[in-house]
This record gives C-alpha cells, structure tokens and sequence, in this order.
C-alpha cells in the first residue's frame, strides 16, 4: 500500500472550469475568475479585500511590504513555523524576533510575547499552527497596549474560528495559502485579506510588479513583484470553495478518526482535540513522539510500509541559513525544539479514505 502524506479531494467543477480557461483563452491573471475568487474567499473569511497571489510566501512578501515593514523594525514572530515569515521580514530589512511554543496547542506561547516588546517593534506576526489557532485576545490586547500592527498568517486555518470568529479575520493584514494540502487549493496559490482599502491598494499595486492604478503603463515609481495568480488557478479554487464545509468536516472526521484509533499509545502525545477557544480543525495529524530517537524509528517503519510522513517544522533559531547571517545567535527554545525534533505527521489530506487511515493506525499501534 501506498498512502500519500496529502491527497488533494476534488470532487465538483473542477475540471469543467479549469477547461472554460483552455476554451475562452482566459488563461492568465487578467481572467475573470480571479476577482470572483477573491470576492468568494474573503467575503467567507468577513474581510473587506482579497489579493490573490501566487504562493502563500508571495503573500508575506505582499504583507509585510504592505505594512510598511523597514530595515531595522523589530517583528515579534514564532520560534516554530515553517521558515516563510521569517524570510519576508528579513527581505524587507526587518528584524525577526522569537519566542517560544506553547507544549499543548504548539503555537506561539503567548505570555512570552510583552517581554520580546522593545522601541524597534513594530509588528507581531501570529501563525496558526497544524490545527489550533493562536490564542488571539492577548495579543490583540498587546497590539492596542503598544500601537503594534497585526499581522496573521492563517495559512494553514481555512474554515478554522477563534471564539467563533474565523481564522483571517484578526490581523491588519493576514494571509492564506493554497498548496494542495490546504482545505482550498489552487495547486499554487494565496491570498492577502484585510478590510482596509489602501492598504488593499498597495497590495494590489506590489503583486503587479508596481504598476500604477491610473498612471502611464509601464512607468513604475516603486518595486513590486509579478505574485499574480493565473485565471487557472483561481478556477480550480472557486471549485474548491463550493466545498468549504464538506472540507471541514472532512478534516475533522479524519481528525477523529486518528484520535480515538491512537487514544493509548505509549509514548505518543496527540494533538489536543480542543482547548478552551477552538476545537481541531486538523489540519495535519500531527503526533509527538518521546524522543528524537523514537520518533526516527516510527517514521522509518511508517516508511517501510508505504506511508507517507512529514517532519515538524525547523525552529527558526537552528536554521543554517539564519545562522550565516548572524542571527539568534545563543538563542533556545526548548520546547519549540522538541516540537521540531520530535514531531511528525501522518496522511491526513482530504483524499485520504477510511481504509487507509486504519491501514495507518494499526501500523503505529504494530510498531510499539
């Protein structure tokens, strides 16, 4: 048996309109289902904009950028994320600035951040992590303490809430992705949302390479990145989206289905299946394992079997390429580094169907 760490689900018009692209020959991002696509997403996220872009890193760039992020301004951010946040402040001139994870929901440990507040802050950047979101009051209440910007990455939280409200909402400017592991893919793909409209402008204006709304084509009077996304893109995502809530639920069951299958394990600690905000939305299944050790001996016999897992994310204090740069230097994170050690995922892509994800709990259960 082979069982992939993620298989897209696509189950609706799909096809149908990604060959309406082929037949009108509206292939790029000039074609309408783009703006259709934005209008759609952000109107289920309850934000005033949607940029869609052509990665869900473009739209860090696209963020901090719109936010004014500059060289030397300090941006308060996780010690445990996948390493695209960090890449786009340090892009921008800025400062990353980390702090540690919280042991039960593996998100940024939100007590820690006033101590990390300096005169250089200018932003704290929250990332949703696997399938809990950030606890958000907090920092809400720190942003307005301190007249800090917001910015949320909910790459990773479609259809997820904080207190009822959704994931995207929170930030001044927050972002998705659309990778083919996202519960609303377009192959490649994000957005940017926000509710303010120069700020939307800017973003709009930065994602076409500078080009002036009302000036002269091809006179630029800043620089800005061609992140469009293509009419085919979009087309594949407004299909997607007729299945926001079937792709929720998806994900919950699958969810579920680990939890009580795994329920007992020695030595594995399973994602909490609520806490006091949130419920799992289960974006991955992620499992934490006692050791370093033990969890490279479960994956490789995971492996062995044909099933497909992924490692945890790299803490941002332990990457090569930021330490060349000089950065964090001394700095640790002791539980964000056993999260990244220690923790791995198992298939748990929409695609993943009932028998395999048995298949999958019984093999770990084998394993001992």
């Amino acid at each position: 048996m082979n069982i992939p760490v993620n298989r897209p689900w696509f189950h609706g018009n799909e096809e149908k309109w990604l060959a309406e692209c082929v037949r009108t020959g509206w292939i790029s991002s000039e074609g309408p289902f783009v703006k259709e696509f934005e209008e759609k997403f952000s109107r289920k996220i309850g934000r005033a904009h949607g940029i869609a872009v052509s990665s869900g890193s473009a739209a860090l760039d696209v963020a901090v950028a719109a936010l004014g992020i500059r060289a030397g301004d300090e941006v308060i951010m996780p010690a445990f994320t996948i390493i695209s946040p960090a890449l786009s402040i340090i892009r921008a001139g800025g400062i990353p600035v980390l702090v540690d994870s919280d042991p039960e929901t593996w998100n940024m440990d939100v007590s820690g951040i006033e101590a990390k507040i300096s005169s250089k802050t200018k932003a704290i950047l929250v990332v949703h992590t696997y399938g809990l979101p950030t606890d958000m009051d907090p920092v809400l209440a720190l942003c307005r303490k301190y007249g800090l910007m917001l910015l949320e990455d909910a790459a990773e939280m479609h259809g997820q809430t904080y207190k009822g409200r959704p994931c995207g909402s929170f930030g001044d400017v927050s972002i998705f992705s659309f990778y083919p592991n996202k519960l609303v893919t377009t192959g490649e793909g994000g957005m940017v949302v926000c509710d303010d409209e120069a700020i939307a402008a800017k973003c709009r204006k930065l994602r076409n390479i500078g080009f002036e709304e009302n000036g002269r084509r091809f006179v630029h009077k800043e620089m800005g990145w061609n992140y469009r996304m293509t009419n085919i893109q979009a087309a594949l995502g407004l299909a997607q989206l007729e299945y926001w809530d079937d792709h929720i639920s998806r994900k919950k069951q699958i969810g579920k289905q680990y939890q009580e299958g795994l329920s007992g394990v020695n030595g594995l600690e399973l994602p909490l299946a609520s806490c006091s905000y949130a419920e799992n939305l289960y974006w991955v299944f992620g499992i934490l394992a006692e050791t370093e050790e033990a969890c490279n001996r479960i994956v490789s016999c995971l492996n062995e079997k044909g099933i497909g897992t992924r490692p945890f994310f790299w803490c941002m204090h332990e990457q090569p390429v930021f330490q060349d740069l000089g950065l964090f230097a001394g700095e640790h994170y002791p539980v964000a580094e056993k999260l990244a050690r220690n923790g791995f995922y198992i298939p748990s892509g929409l695609g993943l169907e009932d028998g395999e994800a048995e298949f999958v709990i019984q093999s770990i259960r084998a394993i001992g």
